[in-house]
C-alpha cells in the first residue's frame, strides 16, 4: 500500500468513526476467507460494515474522534465491525462469535463509552431499534384494540342471546 492509499484509508476510517453509533473490535486470526465473507455479509445485512485495517492505521484514524479510547484494543489481527444502529454490529458479531470460535470479541465503544467483551455481549442481548419500534407500536395499538372490543361486546352478547333463544325455540 502506498502512502496515498494509506492516507485515504485513514481519512475514510476517521469519517466512519465520526458517523457511527457503535464499533466492535475483534480478533479474526484463523478465519478462512469464506468465513470472513460470511461474517461481512451478515453485518452488512444488519446495516453495518466490517473493515480490516492495519492497527497503526486504525489508531491514526481514531484520533480526534469519540472512539479514541479504544486504541489499546488494537493488538494482533483485528477487524472492526461498525454500524449506525448502536446494537446491530454487536448483535451480529456476538451471534457469529458463538458459532465460530476463531472470531474473538475484544471490546468496542459506543460514543465515548468504552465497552469490554462482556459489555458488548450484554449490548447484543438488547432488542434492536426496529424491534423497539415494533414493541412501541404494539403498546400504542393495544388500548385502541381493547376499546374497540369493549364497545363491540354488548352487541355481540345480545346477538348470542337472540341466537340461543332462536335455537331453543326451534328445539321445542
Amino acid at each position: 500500500m502506498d502512502r496515498a492509499a494509506k492516507r485515504e484509508l485513514v481519512t475514510s476510517l476517521n469519517t466512519v468513526f465520526k458517523d457511527t453509533g457503535l464499533v466492535v473490535v475483534a480478533h479474526y486470526a484463523g478465519m478462512t476467507v469464506a468465513q470472513m465473507t460470511d461474517y461481512r455479509q451478515r453485518v452488512k445485512e444488519a446495516g453495518g460494515k466490517v473493515k480490516v485495517a492495519k492497527n497503526r492505521l486504525a489508531k491514526l484514524a481514531l484520533k480526534d474522534t469519540t472512539y479514541e479510547a479504544i486504541t489499546d484494543l488494537f493488538k494482533g489481527p483485528t477487524c472492526l465491525a461498525y454500524s449506525k444502529d448502536p446494537i446491530a454490529a454487536a448483535k451480529v458479531s456476538v451471534t457469529y462469535a458463538k458459532g465460530n470460535d476463531k472470531l474473538i470479541i475484544l471490546g468496542g465503544a459506543m460514543g465515548a463509552t468504552v465497552l469490554d467483551a462482556n459489555a458488548v455481549k450484554a449490548l447484543a442481548e438488547l432488542p434492536s431499534l426496529d424491534e423497539l419500534r415494533a414493541m412501541l407500536i404494539g403498546l400504542l395499538n393495544a388500548p385502541a384494540t381493547k376499546i374497540a372490543r369493549t364497545v363491540m361486546e354488548p352487541g355481540a352478547q345480545l346477538a348470542r342471546v337472540i341466537q340461543a333463544k332462536a335455537t331453543q325455540s326451534e328445539a321445542a
